[in-house]
């Protein structure tokens, strides 16, 4: 019996033939994407259950195959592994000769440029750096998400307009990053969304420790008003601060800090974000020296 058809000699012309090395959520999804647009989606590698599920599901009726035989069946490859293999699996791939000159080699890291692409694959390929700043559950629900998202691109000198259209067609807004401002722009991703969680989830556990039932009843309004004003007045933000640091009112400091005392992570990070908000205040107007000064001696040594 033979095999399933991976060559794409049927498909329609202009359009490319996909296939994505590592179908976690957001591989699955991006191919789903550009499935939508026309584009072939030819084969897909998964080996845990939950990737084959999610092809299944996501990506019904391509096939499943090995790496070397997905990326040699397409024009355009999805390396959507995480971002510490890109380079291994790249590596691995040219030592068995699966790259072809002028292939289109797409990787979704956020801290990574094109160099992981050409130092572990080779210069005969075209490296495309295209990461959405978006969270993804590896569902069909990522499809409407993708609609204005934004996606940070880097690309070689005139194959930028091919990783521009690529995420027009998924339905994203594409923004150029240069190669050696990757790593700053993911920890701004990584410090204003993920340490925020953190920084809630910390906050809720402290309410949840005094009895309260429903954590999130009492901060959500809170935590969604300052969000909304940050973002609004971003870059200085400096009008939306608000709290005891900004009052200059460090009894109220002090009085957090022996509360916390018994839970030092929390301790940890509320003086660090503390002494951050300090400084944002004094840079912005705020607050003067003297006050800036009373509150960094409150909060003493991280």
């Amino acid at each position: 019996m033979n095999g399933p058809d991976i060559t794409g000699a049927s498909r329609r012309p202009g359009r490319l033939r996909i296939a994505v090395v590592g179908a976690g959520r957001v591989g699955a999804v991006l191919a789903a994407a550009l499935r939508q647009a026309g584009h072939d989606v030819v084969a897909a590698t998964g080996v845990s259950d939950a990737s084959v599920s999610r092809i299944e599901a996501m990506l019904p009726g391509v096939p499943v195959v090995p790496p070397d035989e997905a990326v040699k069946a397409a024009e355009l490859v999805l390396l959507t592994v995480p971002d510490d293999a890109i380079a291994p699996v790249a590596a691995g791939l040219a030592k068995v000769g699966a790259w072809r000159p002028g292939q289109l080699v797409v990787h979704t890291a956020g801290r990574h440029g094109i160099a992981v692409l050409t130092e572990a694959a080779g210069h005969s390929i075209v490296p495309l750096a295209i990461h959405p700043a978006m969270t993804f559950s590896g569902t069909s629900l990522d499809l409407a998400r993708l609609t204005d998202a934004v996606f940070a691109v880097t690309a070689p000198p005139g194959m930028l307009p091919i990783a521009q259209a690529l995420v027009v067609e998924m339905g994203g807004e594409p923004v150029v990053i240069e190669e050696w401002d990757r790593p700053v722009y993911h920890a701004a991703l990584v410090h204003g969304a993920n340490h925020v969680v953190t920084a809630v989830t910390q906050a809720s556990a402290m309410l949840a420790r005094i009895g309260i039932e429903d954590p999130s009843r009492v901060l959500a309004p809170l935590t969604h008003a300052s969000i909304d004003g940050a973002l609004r007045d971003a870059p200085g933000a400096v009008a939306s601060l608000t709290g005891p640091v900004v009052r200059g009112d460090a009894g109220t400091v002090a009085s957090h800090l022996e509360a916390l005392a018994d839970q030092p992570e929390a301790l940890f990070a509320y003086r660090a974000m503390a002494r951050a908000t300090a400084d944002l205040a004094l840079r912005g107007g705020r607050i003067g020296p003297a006050v800036y000064a009373d509150l960094i001696a409150t909060l003493g040594e991280p």
